[in-house]
Order: structure tokens, then C-alpha cells, then sequence
């Protein structure tokens, strides 16, 4: 993705100079002991599904990637609920999804030792029939000559993390021409804008892996670029964007060339003819690639903008039409447009034919709470319909070198997001670290892999309460060994923010005692770990009697949720917290 910022085109000319050998570090795609592929970590206990999401009646094949010998149960809930359980026999077995639609489950492998109970692995399973009901947002760089392997690995790794929907970057011909040749004569391959290979094979292996994994693929495009040579294509000079009322200077992203092949002009969105220009070349896209929709990006605020004939452009207005017009053209697919730090969201996306909700977040929504209110604004402004994906690059600047990603940094990012009710696009061949989404100089770590899947897990088993409606509220709790501090909170504190789903009260934990900041990105890496806080006693004061009390956290417990053993006098609710490290979700059950 592309933004207008100065900072942001210095960075792209840096990946440009790297490429070509002037610099030693930064956006390079390929080097020695770099994997892209592996997320998972081989050697813990790992249950798989055959597929990243289901529907109603799909029967679901399970599997584990090594044995697991002992009197196994296998237990199948929903939230705190028991549904099922049953006997492990051997690696494998299946479960039939119940009929409940849109419904999360947490899968967990258990057995008794001792009188306690032990969880050996765990697997959240998505009931949905429509993905973007929970949407869960990954990406794809790489569109080279790529063998039936490797794309089935990206695939199944993605799948692993439950990612149902992917956005195809830069793998377009050109902006104004996605689609290399005509539906009746598709090219093979050609150089997508940074000239780097793209094969015809390659997007159809990808979308058709995808697709058997009950993943979606959403080709991307700007909603109104074009390159230097659009007019022998036919882009007439009357749809472009102009900087100028007498039409003498046309709106320009630039790009440092010969590294990419063009600046991208900005054509008027809301121009009909542009609109009917592109939808005609969509339709090609759609003739040739079985993509499920148009991931619609933009490029911020261009600041004043003219038509041909001299009259002001409101850009964010013109979005609205632009997507239905669309959705028009192609009513079966789906859509998506990024708002770019939110603009044109509040009045044009947000009222738009979209799916979901996205924004790629900058400054200066640099702090946690600055996640929150870009999610619940969201949530807001479609009436709670549609849910978010944010586009959030954590460790910005380290990734300008090889490293690691800063695994408190991500997590508790993906914290905030995920109980906030949103998704992270940060899952492709690699992790993503940059707007420029094939720079992959920083790698996970395996304590990172294998918190990820956790986390992962968790979105989906809980997402009934994380993502399903709900009214948040700031509940009443204390303690005497716990710092704690109501929502946003504060560092060397615990931030406390309650939801009510139903007949649940819930209260989300986030463990900021350590930070040494409250800014999600934590630029640098230098993000601290929380200190694991344990038996921690607590009060919680309740609107009327509880019935039931448990926690459940994807940091302990394989994210399984645990009861907890409480006393009530009058509202007071006393309770222990058995662990928290970076996010603890507490359900109290009317």
C-alpha cells in the first residue's frame, strides 16, 4: 500500500536503491537462511483442520503432526460450554459442524493426570458461511513461476492461522490494465509495477489452493490509477484529477523510476467514464482469475483537486459512488477499499457497498487507544454491520534492516485489536513489517510463531464475544495486588475494558505493567516483555447474581477457558486471576 507522506515515498526510494544495489539492507525479498514460508513451530504439538473456516453441516477433518499416546479426550466447546467430547484415536478424526451459523469453537485435546486436568494442544474452528461476516486478512507478494509446493505450503500455513480472505498485491499489469492481455487472450506473464515477474499460473494455483481451503482472494488495484502510457490504453484526459482548475497539472504518486515502471496518475473517481473504463478491464480480471472481489486502496488526503472542466473534487465523496458503481458491474464479487488513516470512511466507505470495514493506520494514531477508537468508530459508523481490518505495521523502522520482529510489540497489539473486535492484516508468505508488503527483513521468532497461533485460535474460538456485537462499558474492578487502570491505561499499570454480550459481562486485561511505552507501533523493537503476574485476588462488582465465572487467555492454558472459583456478598464478586501475561479475557455469566 501507498501513501502520499514524503517519509513514506523516502522509504519506497530506499527499497528502490536497495533492489538495485546501492544500499545493504531494507526491502530486499530473497536472501540466505530466510524461509517465508514456516510459521508454525514443528517441534511443538500442533492440531490441524483441513480447511480455514466451514459451514453449517461441513463435516471438519482434523489432524495432529505428531502422535500423542495417554487416555486423550478430545473436547469440543463454545465459550465457556462443554458441547462434546470424545476418545483420540490416533492422529486423525472429523467432527461434523453444527448447524449454528457464524459461531466460533474452541477444540482442545485433554487428559487427567494427577487429579488435574492437562491440555496438550488446542484449535479454534470458524463456523461461517460467509467469510466476511469475521474477516481474517492476509496477503501475497510473490507471483513468480512457483512450483504446486510451495504455493500449497503458504497456503496451509495461512490456513493454520485461519486467515479466509487474501489480498493479492502488486500483481496487476498495470493500474489502469490489470489484467495482461484480454479475457479471449490472457498473457502468461508480465512485469507487475515494480518489474517483477507475475505468471498467470502462479494466480491460478494460488486462487485455486485457496479456495480449497475455504479461502477468498481479493485482487488488488487503486480505486483511480493510471500509468504514464494510459492513454494509448484509452484513458481519456477528461476523467483525470488535476492539481490545478485549468487542467495544466495532473495529480501524481511518485515512484522512483526505472526501479518501478511509472509514477500513478490520479484519475477522478467519481468520473462515469473512468468508472465504466475500469469495470470493463475488471471484467477481464474476473473472465481470466476466479477472484472473489476488488481490494479497492487509495492514497490519503491529495489535498485540493480539480475536474478537466475546472470544478473542485472532494475525493472522499467520490468513493461512495465509485464502489457502487462496482458492485454494479459485478454484483457477485465482494469489496473492500482502504481508508488510509480513516479518510472518507465516516460518510462514503463505511456507507458503501463494502464488506468490511479496512484502514491503514499512521500517524499520529500511533497509541493502543488510538486502535480502539479507529475499530469502535468503525463499528459505529455501519450500524455494527461491518466488522475492521486494520493495517497496522508494527516495528516500522527496524524492518528498514534484517531482524526479528519485537514479539511483545505484536502481541500486544494483536491484543488490543482483537478484543476490540477487529482483525490484523499481518500474515502473508512473510510478516509484515512495511506499506510496501514484499519487504520481509524482519522474521518471526519461534516464541512468536507459536504465540501467533494462539492468538489466532483465540480471535476465532471467541469470536462470538470478541466480534459479534456487544456494548462496551467500563466494569468496576480491584484488587490489592494488581495495578489496575480503566481503559486506555497507563504504563506500569493493568488496562481494564469491559464489553456486555448478552448475558455476559466481559472484561478484557491488558498487561501493560512493563511497557516502557503505550505506542503500538514500537518502532524500534524496543517493546518490553510483560513479567508474568500470578494468584492475583480480585473484585469484581456485578449488576446482579452470578451464575458462572471462568478466564480464558491465548497466553496460558493452550487458550482454553479455565473456571473460576468465586464467592458473592451482595455485587461484590470475589475472585483469583490464576496468570496473566499480556491479555486475559474474564466472562462473568449472568
Amino acid at each position: 500500500m501507498m501513501t502520499t507522506t514524503i517519509h513514506t515515498r523516502m522509504k519506497l526510494l530506499a527499497c528502490y536503491l536497495l533492489l538495485t544495489g546501492f544500499l545493504m539492507a531494507g526491502c530486499r525479498k530473497d536472501r540466505p537462511g530466510n524461509d517465508p514460508i514456516t510459521y508454525g513451530n514443528s517441534f511443538a504439538l500442533t492440531v490441524y483442520t483441513d480447511k480455514a473456516m466451514y459451514k453449517p453441516g461441513d463435516v471438519i477433518q482434523f489432524s495432529l503432526n505428531k502422535p500423542l499416546a495417554g487416555n486423550i479426550k478430545i473436547r469440543y466447546r463454545h465459550l465457556g460450554e462443554t458441547i462434546s467430547e470424545a476418545s483420540l484415536s490416533g492422529n486423525s478424526w472429523s467432527w461434523t459442524a453444527p448447524a449454528a451459523d457464524y459461531t466460533g469453537y474452541m477444540v482442545d485435546l485433554y487428559e487427567q493426570l494427577d487429579g488435574k486436568e492437562k491440555i496438550h494442544a488446542s484449535i479454534g474452528v470458524d463456523v461461517s458461511s460467509d467469510w466476511s461476516r469475521f474477516p481474517r486478512y492476509g496477503f501475497l507478494t510473490n507471483f513468480g513461476q512457483l512450483g504446486t509446493d510451495e504455493v500449497n505450503k503458504v497456503i496451509k500455513n495461512l490456513a493454520r492461522h485461519h486467515i479466509n480472505g487474501l489480498q493479492y498485491y502488486d500483481w496487476l499489469y498495470k493500474h489502469h490494465w490489470p489484467m495482461a492481455g484480454t479475457a479471449a487472450a490472457p498473457q502468461s506473464n508480465w512485469k507487475e509495477i515494480a518489474n517483477k515477474d507475475v505468471y498467470l499460473s502462479t494466480l491460478k494455483q494460488y486462487i485455486s489452493a485457496g479456495h480449497a481451503q475455504n479461502m477468498r482472494s481479493m485482487f488488488y488495484n487503486l480505486a483511480f490509477g493510471a500509468l504514464n502510457d494510459a492513454a494509448a490504453d484509452g484513458v481519456a484526459e477528461e476523467w483525470y484529477a488535476y492539481k490545478d482548475a485549468s487542467h495544466g497539472t495532473k495529480d501524481k504518486h511518485d515512484l522512483p523510476e526505472p526501479f518501478f515502471k511509472s509514477d500513478i496518475y490520479v484519475l477522478d473517481a467519481g468520473n462515469t467514464g473512468w468508472q465504466n473504463y475500469i469495470a470493463a478491464k475488471n471484467a477481464d480480471v474476473y473472465a481470466t482469475l476466479d477472484f472473489d472481489g476488488y481490494h479497492v486502496d487509495a492514497l490519503g488526503d491529495r489535498g485540493n483537486l480539480y475536474t478537466f472542466n475546472g470544478q473542485s473534487i472532494n475525493q472522499a465523496a467520490t468513493f461512495k459512488p465509485f464502489l457502487e458503481a462496482m458492485k454494479n458491474a459485478a454484483p457477485s464479487k465482494k469489496l473492500v477499499m482502504n481508508a488510509v488513516n480513516q479518510y472518507g470512511q465516516q460518510a462514503s466507505i463505511s456507507k458503501s457497498p463494502v464488506d468490511f470495514l479496512y484502514t491503514e493506520v499512521w500517524g499520529p494514531n500511533e497509541r493502543f487507544e488510538d486502535l480502539a477508537t479507529i475499530i469502535t468508530n468503525n463499528d459505529f459508523y455501519s450500524s455494527n454491520t461491518k466488522r475492521t481490518v486494520l493495517a497496522a505495521y508494527i516495528n516500522y523502522a527496524k524492518a528498514d534492516n534484517p531482524g526479528y520482529f519485537n514479539t511483545p510489540a505484536v502481541l500486544l497489539a494483536d491484543a488490543v485489536i482483537f478484543a476490540f473486535g477487529g482483525s490484523h492484516l499481518e500474515l502473508g508468505e512473510h510478516m509484515l513489517g512495511k506499506e510496501y508488503f514484499p519487504n520481509n527483513n524482519l522474521q518471526m521468532s519461534d516464541e512468536l510463531k507459536s504465540a501467533l497461533l494462539r492468538y489466532y485460535d483465540f480471535l476465532v474460538a471467541y469470536e462470538n464475544l470478541l466480534r459479534d456485537g456487544g456494548s462496551f462499558n467500563q466494569p468496576a474492578l480491584t484488587s490489592t495486588s494488581l495495578p489496575l487502570s480503566a481503559w486506555p491505561g497507563a504504563t506500569g499499570r493493568v488496562a481494564v475494558q469491559g464489553k456486555t454480550v448478552g448475558n455476559r459481562q466481559v472484561v478484557h486485561l491488558f498487561n501493560f505493567s512493563n511497557a516502557n511505552s503505550l505506542n503500538w507501533r514500537d518502532t524500534d523493537g524496543t517493546q518490553a516483555k510483560p513479567a508474568v503476574i500470578e494468584n492475583a485476588a480480585m473484585q469484581f462488582t456485578a449488576t446482579g447474581t452470578v451464575k458462572k465465572a471462568w478466564v480464558a487467555s491465548p497466553d496460558s492454558n493452550n487458550g482454553v477457558a479455565i473456571p473460576l472459583t468465586f464467592t458473592q456478598t451482595g455485587n461484590a464478586v470475589s475472585f483469583t486471576l490464576p496468570s496473566l501475561q499480556y491479555w486475559d479475557m474474564l466472562v462473568f455469566e449472568y
